[in-house]
């Protein structure tokens, strides 16, 4: 099998399983040459020879609930038999190292930020967990009873190796009417004491969420530059927020946005100006993602990248690559990164990247 795909919608049971049999996954020269296509999308944080924007065409597609997906013997037959894995990863496991090489990366960033050439800058940071290993479909379907707000996805390829995801971040969707929808989502606090209960819609006081302004700039950058995007390829823009929006045991600040399509056929022209966001990469952009592929101690590879099924006709359901880890054929590397800006402070910074790692690290170790 050439490569697969399992995915689960935010607040859905349904599992939708695609794979590819026949063929290679194809590459994608850039997010324009999707302009047309259908299929399953995965694509890295930046484009390279071993990290190339990939397209699955299922010839195989099956729909299931996700507590059946994990006892289907056909599906562990063929995706846990067929994964696709690197034997060794990018990271280290050791901790103080890991904190040394945070500590270099974000002296490289935030000089950059004092210097003012950017306002934002996103620093990721990459983990090595040395555990055993166990059935990726196990672990998907784990992710799912775990984290039912968020878009849960297994994507193992040849060319990519295997990942999952469980985000809580929308690049782009569709209900196939015409109909569009973004988020800007920025701004990372953790749940304690009495807001362990906040949802939405809420059963917790909101007013007792209070966001820093740190937060609330972050986010609001994101917001301005989403919608200037959105302003050069479609019309009848709506916006609703900043709202407060749960994922695991985080909220973050999220400003969701309606428009149509000026050009419903160019979708991989706006999927291309939004890509990488200000949420994980920073402003300006092009300049930003190449500061941080030169300063960052680990390349992000398919992290905060995208994932999801691209339309014509039908529903498309894009999502941001967080929350992830990339299944090793010993261990797994997980990834995380926060915003910085002129005011942020290293050990919170830190603290925001291992809270995030918490999401998989609770999939690996305590989700049985």
């Amino acid at each position: 099998m050439a490569g697969f795909a399992l995915y689960r919608l935010p607040r859905q049971t349904c599992v939708r399983v695609m794979a590819q049999t026949q063929g290679d996954v194809e590459t994608i020269s850039g997010c324009e040459g999707l302009n047309g296509r259908e299929g399953f999308v995965f694509a890295p944080f930046c484009q390279t020879s071993a990290t190339p924007l990939l397209l699955l065409k299922p010839d195989w597609v099956e729909v299931m609930e996700q507590d059946e997906v994990s006892r289907d013997k056909e599906i562990l037959r063929l995706c846990d038999g067929m994964c696709s894995m690197r034997e060794t990863g990018d990271a280290g496991t050791d901790v103080a190292t890991l904190r040394e090489c945070y500590g270099e990366d974000f002296c490289r960033f935030h000089k950059a930020l004092n210097e003012n050439r950017f306002c934002k800058l996103v620093l990721a940071r990459c983990e090595h967990i040395d555990a055993p290993r166990q059935s990726p479909v196990g672990l998907f379907a784990r992710a799912c009873r775990l984290y039912p707000r968020m878009f849960v996805a297994l994507v193992s390829t040849p060319q990519s190796g295997t990942w999952l995801m469980a985000t809580p971040e929308t690049l782009l969707s569709s209900d196939g009417q015409g109909h569009w929808n973004t988020v800007a989502l920025a701004g990372t606090m953790a749940l304690e004491g009495d807001n362990l209960s906040f949802d939405n819609p809420s059963t917790a006081n909101v007013q007792d969420i209070r966001w820093s302004q740190k937060n609330i700039q972050e986010q609001r950058y994101v917001a301005t530059y989403i919608r200037k995007c959105l302003e050069r390829y479609a019309v009848g823009i709506t916006e609703d927020g900043p709202n407060t929006s749960r994922a695991a045991n985080l909220v973050h600040l999220r400003s969701d946005f309606g428009f149509r399509l000026n050009d419903g056929s160019a979708v991989g022209n706006l999927i291309g100006a939004l890509h990488p966001t200000p949420a994980v990469c920073g402003i300006t952009k092009d300049e930003a993602r190449q500061f941080i592929i030169g300063n960052e101690s680990a390349p992000r590879r398919y992290y905060s990248g995208f994932a999801g099924e691209l339309s014509i006709t039908g529903e498309t359901n894009l999502f941001v690559s967080l929350r992830c880890m990339e299944l090793l054929a010993a261990g797994y590397d997980l990834y995380a990164g926060g915003g910085i800006l002129k005011d942020s402070e290293e050990q919170s910074e830190w603290e925001e990247t291992v809270a995030k790692m918490a999401t998989m690290r609770e999939i690996i170790f305590n989700g049985k």
